[in-house]
């Protein structure tokens, strides 16, 4: 046997082994998937398929730079070099770079970020003078974003009557215009934004032949991490480049299927033997991360899914603690007890400050948890906060060094034109911009030939110095490097020298960021190879696209002695030995905008199923019973998950009891792709449970529920009660339990306990006609009657 077979349980090796053909790797948590992925390349390499033929697709650049590391140590040469590895927009990126020209783009095109987008949809919509309140940029954004990753271009959104409807009914009758409009001004610029990396490329793919016979000879083997996140346009192109030898191996896990929110459909993963008849697949089931008692539990919740490829996880570990379920009175107190007890178990089981995750919902319950550490001294890193190159000091830099190499960016050009003040105000840049409209050209051609449109002689200077300059930067291009090019550009722009005069606490800082960044740039010029795996590209243009194409999680070290906050959709692929699952309320955690359908309330399962599974040792999961939203105190039920969890795998004498009871894509219209349905096979979110069934059996028969502590179960409806007519609130600062009361809604009662804070208590009264509730008493009219 090869060294690096061995290792490998025998469904690892399976998989690793067979090497032709379609061959679909369900991947349950934890179940060693990269290394799978990664041994599989190298067998391949191995049995002397070629580097260059092999593709490798992964969703986060740390992924890809991961496998390609374990692949060099494994193979202990540098044929991993030759790999293309990378996340689908890098790679296809990559590619576009060389074949631009085919679909009418220069190679030298800029990449959008989605401030970038926002900001030519914002002037594309006041162009149209339409207001930019009711098409806010960040929901067009999303609806044109949406468009794109279900291949639907301008002209077929603007033709489908259901589209139009739907963009009707929300008030927004111009989206289609706007699309347009956004697209011919992107395509002006020389610009493509992140979805049109997938966009163009398959039509790069579709529209010009000897391309895709092309990189079909090129790509003999294709493999795909993360499978079930795929997109329509993913899927399609993955359809088109390996049409020609089938060798396609999708790795992935239904049951972390939790981004139908940026356009994933978990249909590419059920319905992968349909699209290859002879597809094999193998199952991934034990796990090496969890302890038995946190798997049997994610086990258990995941079972209520109907839509899913059954598989039943087992481990070898330790049986482990139990999972603690946390009541708290507040979500400060939630934040509180969080801050706390990563005190006591760092004293306790000596476990470091990186061994901990606070997982949450939403980025807004981030506060409570941030105040808490911060008062505690506990070091923290928080995922989804400004990235180190959306700061404006770094984004005003970068964009000398687009339009330096891109000329036609006209986002780069209004940002930096009269930054440093260099006279050239508001009414110049509007006058520049209303010129390249009515020619039909670009504003750095107004700009070049400024004394053409009237400026007055002040101006004319002022631009002629800006054009000059910025032409001198870009004679560098051809015989400096991007570290030469940047560091020329600080000095000449003054940038550096303004930032360095100011002083202020917040001066300080910026001038400290545009260091890292030149720091960042020397580094990269200096490294053996870049992301792309290139030896010699350290073009100025290279090192743009690579940054632009970084991820929050790419710009924070992992490895850190800190306390990690995160979303649960940011912690997918990570792993901690504690995890704090944080809000397990009913309308945060399911959401209460994600229950309106059983394809919606699955994610959110889902969802609950990779916040249990990102912990290796222990779980708390924690629930507050009132949570300002929205500036309102709202009072919470527990969420409907906590009961689906097996009564012998948790602990919940710090719940005080009250678990709520559960109660191809070229055919089909453009809103069917759009809404997640794929067309031309009868497929629907709705039938999902069907097809699974009919491909792999039906799930695993459910054990019957574990009866678990649930309160005083309140009344199915309320019976309204008439106030007494002498009815006038009372003083309850001094309530205690015993004493009867009179609400003017339910009734009469008597008062059981009163707990919660000074400033916010809460009395839990058991009323005659309407069961027990808890009333808050700061907001309650109460009369003492006894």
């Amino acid at each position: 046997m090869k060294e690096y077979l061995k290792g490998l349980n025998e469904k690892q090796r399976e998989a690793v082994e067979r090497i032709n053909g379609p061959l679909m790797i369900v991947a349950g948590a934890g179940s060693g998937k990269t290394k799978v992925l990664t041994t599989r390349i190298a067998h391949l390499l191995a049995s002397g398929v070629d580097a260059f033929n092999i593709l490798a697709l992964t969703f986060t650049n740390k992924a890809a730079k991961e496998m390609k590391e374990r692949i060099e140590h494994i193979l202990g040469n540098s044929e991993a070099k030759n790999l293309y590895i990378g996340t689908f927009h890098s790679v296809f990126a990559r590619i576009l770079r060389a074949e631009a020209h085919h679909i009418g783009y220069p190679n030298s095109f800029t990449i959008y970020d989605t401030d970038d987008a926002k900001s030519v949809i914002k002037t594309v919509v006041n162009e149209m003078n339409l207001d930019d309140k009711h098409y806010k940029p960040a929901t067009v954004y999303s609806r044109i974003s949406s468009a794109k990753n279900s291949l639907v271009g301008p002209a077929e959104y603007a033709t489908d009557y259901q589209i139009q409807q739907e963009d009707n009914r929300a008030n927004r009758p111009a989206m289609a215009q706007i699309y347009d409009a956004y697209v011919k001004r992107c395509f002006k610029n020389g610009a493509m934004d992140f979805d049109d990396l997938l966009l163009k490329f398959y039509e790069l793919l579709r529209n010009v032949p000897e391309c895709l016979s092309k990189y079909q000879r090129k790509f003999k083997y294709i493999l795909i991490d993360e499978y079930q996140d795929t997109n329509p346009a993913q899927y399609e192109v993955i359809k088109l480049l390996g049409a020609a030898h089938e060798n396609v191996c999708v790795v992935g896990d239904d049951a972390q299927s939790i981004y139908s929110f940026r356009g994933a459909t978990i249909q590419n993963i059920l319905q992968f033997q349909e699209d290859y008849e002879d597809a094999h697949v193998v199952k991934l089931e034990q796990n090496y991360r969890c302890t038995k008692s946190i798997l049997n539990a994610a086990n258990e919740v995941i079972r209520n899914n109907k839509g899913q490829i059954p598989k039943d996880l087992w481990t070898e570990n330790a049986p482990g603690e139990k999972i603690t379920i946390v009541r708290t009175m507040t979500d400060n107190d939630e934040g509180k007890f969080v801050a706390d007890t990563i005190q006591e178990q760092k004293l306790r089981n000596h476990f470091s400050n990186k061994d901990f995750a606070i997982l949450y919902r939403t980025n807004a319950q981030s506060r409570a948890f941030e105040e808490a550490l911060r008062r505690m001294g506990i070091p923290y890193t928080m995922f989804g906060g400004i990235s180190f190159y959306q700061r404006k000091e770094i984004k005003d830099f970068v964009a000398y060094l687009r339009l330096i190499v891109n000329k036609q960016d006209e986002e780069a050009l209004k940002r930096i034109i009269n930054y440093p003040v260099r006279g050239i105000g508001k009414t110049t840049i509007d006058r520049v911009l209303l010129a390249a409209n009515q020619n039909n050209i670009t504003m750095w051609e107004v700009l070049e030939k400024a004394s053409m449109f009237g400026f007055k002689a002040g101006t004319l200077e002022s631009i002629s110095q800006f054009v000059t300059m910025l032409q001198s930067f870009s004679t560098m291009l051809q015989h400096k490097d991007a570290y030469d090019v940047a560091v020329h550009v600080g000095k000449q722009t003054s940038i550096v020298k303004e930032l360095f005069n100011d002083k202020s606490t917040e001066g300080v800082a910026r001038y400290e960021n545009i260091q890292e960044l030149l720091n960042s740039i020397k580094e990269w010029t200096e490294s053996p190879d870049n992301e792309d795996g290139e030896l010699t590209d350290k073009s100025l243009g290279a090192y743009l696209q690579q940054i632009t194409l970084l991820t929050d999680a790419d710009d924070k070290d992992p490895d850190a002695d800190t306390v990690k906050l995160m979303t649960i959709h940011a912690a997918k692929g990570l792993e901690f030995s504690c995890v704090f699952a944080a809000g397990l309320e009913e309308t945060l955690f399911p959401n209460a905008m994600a229950i309106n359908s059983r394809e919606e309330l699955e994610e959110e399962r889902r969802l609950f199923y990779v916040v249990i599974t990102r912990a290796k040792k222990k779980l708390w999961v924690t629930y507050a019973n009132t949570r300002y939203r929205f500036g309102q105190l709202v009072q919470n039920e527990p969420s409907r998950f906590l009961e689906e969890l097996p009564e012998e795998n948790v602990d919940r004498s710090f719940a005080g009891g009250g678990v709520k009871n559960a109660g191809g894509f070229g055919g089909g219209s453009a809103y069917e792709r759009m809404s997640g349905n794929r067309p031309g096979s009868g497929w629907s979110n709705a039938n999902a449970a069907n097809v699974a069934e009919k491909q792999y059996g039906p799930p695993p028969k459910k054990k019957p529920p574990v009866p678990s502590y649930v309160g005083p179960k309140p009344a199915a409806k309320t019976v309204d009660h008439q106030p007494s007519s002498n009815f006038e609130p009372s003083d309850t600062s001094n309530l205690q339990a015993g004493q009867k009361v009179e609400h003017q809604k339910f009734g009469f009662g008597e008062v059981i306990k009163v707990e919660g804070s000074q400033l916010n208590p809460i009395a839990t009264v058991k009323f005659a006609t309407n069961g027990e509730k808890k009333i808050m008493l700061n907001y309650a009219k109460l009369m003492i009657v006894g």
